[in-house]
Parts: C-alpha cells; sequence; structure tokens
C-alpha cells in the first residue's frame, strides 16, 4: 500500500511530480522515489512513497525499472506466488520477493492481459520506455484510487485528489455536479469527480497514453458481466461453497511481511473474519472501539463489546479496545482534508482511530469487513425494500393511519433518542415508491423535493441530472432478482463511493493499509451466484453468509442483531458541534455563496432540535461539506478552520 504519482508531457513535470509525491507523504512513510524520462516531444516523471509490507529491502523500492519498464504501484497482489510460480517457470528471474516485481514481469509478458489475472487491490502508472507509452490501470472493484487531470497532450495523476488540487495552485474549480451528489448520497459518487476537469479511473480499467497524443481506453472486468454469470449458474444450481471461498480470500488477504490485525467490532462480518484469520494466524491481534458511556445512552447503540470480547476469548485473539470520545472540533477538518471529498459518514473517523492506534502499536496491516453487507443483502434497507412491497398491498386506509401515527412520535427527547422511532420514520419515507426511487430514498439523505428546497435554484437541472444517473445505473442489468440488483447497484455506487473511499483515505492518513476480504474478485462472483431468496430469508438478511459463518462461529455472535459501524451523532450535534452547527447555518461560506439556502437548513436544525425528524446525518453532512469546500475554494489545498 503506497501513494503513487505522475505527470506525462506535462510543463515542469519534475517539480511537478516532486510536489505530488509530497504530498502523498502519509500514504508512504517507509521511502520515496523518483523516475525520469522522455516521452514523444515532452517526459515522463513517475513518484512515489512506499509503505513497506512485502519484501521490506531496497529490492522492493520503487518506482521500479527493469528491462525497459518502469512500474509505480499503490496496492497488493494476493496471488503474487501464484503468477510467480508461473512466470518463473516460463523462465523469468526474479531479483527479490516483492508483488511488485510480479506485476511488473506479468506486465511484460501479458501486457493488459494480465489484468484480468490479478487478485488484489490495485492502482499503478507503468510506462515503456521503448514505445513511450504510459498505461494507468485500476482493480477491478475500485479498491485503491486513482484520479487524473488532463491539459491538452498533458497528464497528471495521483493516488489523491487533494495532491492534484495543490500543484494545479488552486486552478481546479468545484464541480456543482458532485457537490449536488454528496448532498443527496453524502458521498460523491465514483462516477463523478469533486473538482471539475479532474477524474476518477473507473473500476476494472486502464487507459493508455502515447507520445503522438492519441488516448486509448478499455475495460476488462465489468460487475454487470460478473452478475449476469452469477444468474446463470444459479439457473444451473450452481451454488458456491461460500465458507470456502470466503476462508481461502481471508488466507491470501493475510500474505504479509509485516503483522496484520482485524477490526472487530462484534458483529458478523469482522468476528468472521476474525476467527478464520485466527485459524491461519494463532494469536492474531484486534481493535475494536467505544463510545463514552452518555453518548452510547444518548444514541440507544448496543453493546458490541461483550460480543468483541466473546470472539477474542473464543478463538485466542489479542484484543485492544479503543474508547472513542475525539475532539470532534478538532477531528472534523483534520478528517474533511484527508478524505479528499465531501464524505458525510462519521464512521471514517472510527476507521481514523483504529487505524491510528495500531500503527502506534507497530501494526501496519489490518482486515476489514467491508464489503459483506453490499454483497450479501446485509443492510436494513435491503430487507426494508422486501417489506416496503408487502406494504404496498395493506389496504391505503390502514396505511395512512400508520403513517399519521409515527409522523407524530418523537425521534429523541432531550435525554436519549428513539432509533425505532427513527427506522420508522424512515421506512415510511418510501414505502409506497416505486422500486428505483424506494430504493435510492432508502440510502439517500433528502427526495426530490426537500433536495431542490435546499440549493441554488439555478442547480434544478443539476439535481435530476444526478438523480437520473442513479436510475441509469440502478437499471443498468437484466437480473429478474430484486435483491440482486439491489446489490449491484451498491457494488457499483455505494460500496467505491462511500466504503471504500472513506477506508482508503482514513486509513492512509494514519500511513496503515487496510484488506478488504469480501470485496476479493473471487467472493463477488460468488456473492452474484446466490439467489437473493438465499439472502435474505425472512427477516434475516445475510442469510447465506450467516449460514456460512455458523462453520466456525458459535450462534449467538452469527444471530446476533445487527450493529452500526457508526458514531453517536446526535449526541455530537446536541453538545460537541451545536454552536458550530449554528454558525454554519448562519454564516457559512455554502450559505453566503447562495449554493445552500439558509432558510432550508435553518428548518433542519429546527426540526432537528425539537426531536420531531432526526436530522442529525443531514447537519453533520453539512459540516464536512462546508469545511471541504472552504479548503477546495481557498485554493491552500487545507481545509480553513472554522471558529466555533
Amino acid at each position: 500500500m503506497c501513494g503513487i504519482a505522475g505527470t506525462y508531457r506535462w510543463p515542469d513535470g519534475k517539480v511537478v511530480t516532486d510536489r505530488l509525491t509530497d504530498v502523498l507523504a502519509h500514504r508512504g512513510p517507509d521511502g520515496s522515489g523518483g523516475y525520469s524520462h522522455p516521452a514523444g516531444d515532452g517526459d515522463v516523471h513517475l513518484g512515489h512513497r512506499r509503505l513497506a509490507v512485502i519484501d521490506l529491502s531496497g529490492t522492493g523500492a520503487q518506482p521500479m525499472v527493469s528491462g525497459g519498464l518502469a512500474l509505480t504501484y499503490n496496492g497488493e497482489l494476493y496471488n503474487a506466488p501464484e503468477l510467480r510460480a508461473e512466470l518463473a517457470a516460463a523462465g523469468v528471474r526474479f531479483r527479490g520477493t516483492s508483488d511488485t516485481e510480479v506485476l511488473l514481469e506479468a506486465w511484460r509478458r501479458w501486457g493488459t492481459g494480465c489484468l484480468p489475472r490479478l487478485r488484489g487491490m490495485f492502482a499503478f502508472g507503468i510506462f515503456d520506455e521503448r514505445t513511450g507509452e504510459l498505461v494507468l490501470a485500476r482493480d477491478q472493484l475500485g479498491i485503491k484510487p486513482l484520479f487524473l487531470l488532463r491539459r491538452g497532450e498533458g497528464l497528471v495523476f495521483a493516488s489523491e485528489l487533494k495532491a492534484l488540487a495543490a500543484v494545479t495552485g488552486g486552478a481546479l474549480e468545484v464541480d456543482h455536479g458532485a457537490l449536488v451528489a454528496s448532498l443527496l448520497y453524502y458521498w460523491v459518487p465514483d462516477s463523478r469527480c469533486a473538482l471539475r476537469g479532474a477524474e476518477k479511473l473507473p473500476p476494472g480499467s486502464w487507459v493508455r497514453f502515447r507520445p503522438d497524443g492519441r488516448v486509448e481506453r478499455g475495460r476488462y472486468w465489468s460487475l454487470k458481466d460478473v452478475a449476469a454469470a452469477g444468474r446463470e449458474r444459479a439457473r444451473a444450481g450452481e451454488l458456491p461453497d461460500l465458507a470456502a471461498v470466503v476462508e481461502e480470500s481471508t488466507r491470501k488477504h493475510l500474505l504479509s511481511d509485516v503483522p496484520v490485525a482485524t477490526f472487530l467490532s462484534g458483529g458478523l462480518d469482522s468476528s468472521y473474519l476474525t476467527a478464520l484469520a485466527a485459524r491461519h494466524r494463532p494469536g492474531i491481534s484486534a481493535y475494536t472501539i467505544g463510545f463514552r458511556a452518555e453518548d452510547a445512552k444518548f444514541e440507544a447503540m448496543p453493546d458490541d463489546l461483550r460480543y468483541a470480547r466473546q470472539v477474542a476469548a473464543r478463538f485466542g485473539v489479542d484484543l485492544h479496545e479503543i474508547e472513542i470520545a475525539p475532539d470532534v472540533l478538532d477531528l472534523l477538518p483534520r478528517m474533511t482534508y484527508h478524505l479528499d471529498e465531501p464524505i458525510g459518514d462519521p464512521a471514517a473517523i472510527n476507521t481514523y482511530l483504529i487505524c491510528e492506534a495500531a500503527r502506534e502499536a507497530g501494526v501496519k496491516v489490518m482486515l476489514s469487513g467491508m464489503g459483506a453487507d453490499e454483497l450479501f443483502a446485509g443492510y436494513r434497507k435491503h430487507l426494508a425494500n422486501l417489506l416496503a412491497l408487502r406494504y404496498q398491498r395493506v389496504p391505503r386506509v390502514l396505511r395512512s393511519g400508520v403513517s399519521g401515527a409515527v409522523d407524530r412520535l418523537p425521534v429523541a427527547t432531550s435525554r436519549r433518542g428513539y432509533r425505532s422511532v427513527r427506522f420508522a420514520k424512515r421506512f415510511l419515507s418510501f414505502a409506497e415508491l416505486p422500486e428505483e426511487t424506494a430504493f435510492r430514498r432508502s440510502y439517500t439523505m433528502y427526495d426530490r423535493d426537500e433536495l431542490l428546497g435546499l440549493v441554488d435554484p439555478d442547480l434544478a437541472g443539476t439535481v435530476d441530472d444526478v438523480l437520473a444517473e442513479h436510475a441509469d445505473v440502478y437499471a443498468d442489468n437484466d437480473l429478474d432478482d430484486f435483491v440482486n440488483r439491489m446489490c449491484l447497484g451498491d457494488a457499483r455506487m455505494f460500496l467505491p463511493g462511500l466504503n471504500l473511499a472513506y477506508t482508503d483515505r482514513a486509513s492512509m492518513a494514519a500511513s496503515t493499509e487496510v484488506r478488504v476480504p469480501y470485496v476479493d474478485v473471487g467472493v463477488v462472483e460468488a456473492a452474484f451466484a446466490v439467489p437473493g431468496d438465499r439472502k435474505i430469508v425472512g427477516r434475516q438478511g445475510k442469510a447465506v453468509l450467516k449460514e456460512a459463518a455458523t462453520s466456525i462461529l458459535p450462534k449467538e455472535i452469527v444471530y446476533r442483531p445487527k450493529g452500526l459501524f457508526s458514531a453517536p451523532l446526535r449526541a455530537w450535534m446536541s453538545r460537541d458541534l451545536a454552536p458550530l452547527v449554528r454558525e454554519v447555518v448562519h454564516d457559512g461560506v455554502l450559505v453566503t455563496s447562495g449554493i445552500l439556502r439558509r432558510d432550508a437548513l435553518a428548518r433542519l436544525v429546527a426540526e432537528d432540535a425539537a426531536g420531531q425528524r432526526d436530522f442529525s446525518k443531514h447537519l453533520w453532512h453539512v459540516l464536512t461539506l462546508e469545511y471541504w469546500y472552504r479548503g477546495a475554494t481557498s485554493g491552500s489545498g487545507e481545509n480553513a478552520r472554522l471558529t466555533a
């Protein structure tokens, strides 16, 4: 896991690449390197910041140059041993033991044909000195980021958007389409970029830049195709051995020359991975979080710590407990800077603090249960959308009575919040809508009218564009399985746009590598070969994964109520952040610039404070968006600090 950067036929490319690499120092504190070479009528410059995980010696240093190829690479290849053996059998002689060298030699032998053979997470740039061509590539599922910016025939690329912003001197403008999308989702879809002119290389794709100015793009892997193939396997009765698939992925993800630990929330996903990891690495460490007692009580949060302790004791895991009682006024601007784009999920703070604690203990690599909910229908929204189909069959007069009664219930008092009421209000906000609209409303922040009422009227067309994009992505399949349609939508949008994005940025801010065994090509292919009625059974989400997990986990862990890897937002909003919310609503840059409407924000604050609606997540995102926007428009590359 590292930071990569480079320029191709870009003015002052060496200076720019050095600056890019410096901005990415947190991603790779173990070393840095550079490479330069003529490319047509210009030059190519590659930069690298190294987090040494495989082959800690100098033979793993980057950019790696050998036989006319130069590679700067971020990621891990979990099938590197198998690829190395195949290449060695074909006569390749290796100098070291790094997966970087395996990737370079695989490229030399197969070119872009090596990409579908790679199993791991990666983003890289590779330059061919003979042809003068530069190719950029990104892993199948978008685990690792790669941002690029083109001007004329020139190119600059980096692992993080903030690096591109830094070297352009604040010349990049905010993309209002991405800003509106972030308000809707509380994150920016992978298809959009928060700064105009910059772009993200799509997952499962590559792009080739030639010295004559031609550009060629290709896609080597498609979730849509995987889902279609999985449907055919399911129809043929070829159900995968999911327990074997998940165990194999977990074992491969333990490949490392440095200590590996796990996230352990006490929920199914992390407990399953931790148990499997302990089977192959006895005595492995795990990290878990708890919250201040008053925050957990106010939020009515379940006691996940006892489940984490139970798993740790059963499997001989060295458990480290971290209490999350952050100075959110201090962490908010820091996290906004590191997250690169406006991402309003407070789980990023949890990830950062866990990784920071692990790093201080000497741990560089951690396993996360990220991805299981998206692939196996484990979120409440998946079950809720299925229940909505049944609810729509209830007589309208009864539905009207239920809606009126729930609408009058408070979501909180001054002493505590009521999660069940929040869930009921959320369910009724989409339960009677058509499929795609209901699915979108079940996990986004606003409906169309609410979003139109929040933003500048000139952005109305942009709002409709963002909503149309969701509808197009959701409809882009021929699956006849409602549950798998939802899972596919999540895997294409929610997973890379939010969860993988914040996991990468928050962990790398602490110079820590996080691996995601569920977001593995083999696991994904198996997941879409499972029919939806095996994923949600009765009111049990992730039913097929739970069945697999019972081979190693006790049932009280497997079938415990679902926890949340989140934060006590309502408690923070009512205490720590209340003055800051008031300032942003009345005098924030987003309001004074006219992008957001002061009266609409004031209504959110008033209804939230009265306990009638829960807008804590909405307001948290407004704070993150305010900090991000100030940083993006200041030209400094850093987020300006508001006065509380």
